[in-house]
């Protein structure tokens, strides 16, 4: 049924924050349907947020990788709710919008080492999962200019920024150019403030396995109860 999968920090489906992030996006991962996006003055919120759209509100853990050879999908989320059962929830001060490149996300306020460790023993416990990358999704990551660490984690993990170039985000647009950049972070602004937001806990990861076209949808959410 999937042919791709992925560890994500999701919102509890029932917060507001969740409705936030699958109204805002079009698509809410754990019911598998589309949602209608708000109307924003000199916004066309389809395009600007077609490219975060099919993964849903998501903080990436494990980035989407396809399975090994002798591995199953239950076998991955057998891994993952026992790696889960030993990793404690993660509290970060709280979060708040930023803008990465032409992007904006909400993103963590100051540092947090143990979001860092935390995504880093995933991606290391469930490594025996993943299947290399193909050549062409080795050179599609190239063409973003990677550093020699980048390069790096790349060849080790599949993906380059992982471990010491791991940086938690929650991804809200595409690519913006500069006047829809400020309409939209006016909106995002605005809607963003009325959300519980500090502290923010991370207490569950979510397997989600991406359909053929291209969508993703919550298979598990496990809860975070080590420690």
């Amino acid at each position: 049924m999937y042919h791709r999968y992925a560890i994500y920090v999701t919102a509890d489906p029932d917060s507001a924050l969740a409705r936030f992030g699958a109204a805002w996006l079009g698509w809410d991962s754990a019911t598998g349907q589309p949602v209608a996006q708000p109307e924003v003055a000199g916004l066309d919120m389809p395009a600007i947020t077609a490219a975060p759209h099919p993964y849903g509100f998501h903080g990436t853990v494990k980035p989407p990788f396809r399975l090994s050879d002798g591995t199953t999908p239950d076998a991955l989320l057998a891994d993952l709710t026992a790696l889960c059962a030993n990793l404690p929830a993660v509290t970060l001060a709280g979060l708040e919008l930023a803008r990465l490149g032409g992007f904006f996300a909400l993103v963590p306020q100051g540092d947090s080492p143990a979001l860092a460790d935390m995504a880093a023993q995933v991606v290391q416990g469930l490594d025996s999962h993943r299947a290399p990358p193909t050549g062409a999704e080795m050179e599609k990551r190239r063409a973003a200019r990677l550093n020699p660490q980048q390069e790096a984690h790349l060849q080790r993990w599949g993906y380059p920024y992982v471990m010491d170039q791991f940086r938690y985000h929650m991804t809200l647009t595409g690519r913006l150019d500069a006047d829809t950049r400020e309409t939209a972070k006016t909106a995002l602004t605005t809607r963003i403030a009325a959300l519980p937001l500090s502290p923010f806990s991370i207490d569950a990861l979510t397997l989600l396995g991406q359909d053929d076209a291209g969508r993703f949808h919550q298979i598990a959410r496990l809860p975070l109860s080590g420690g």
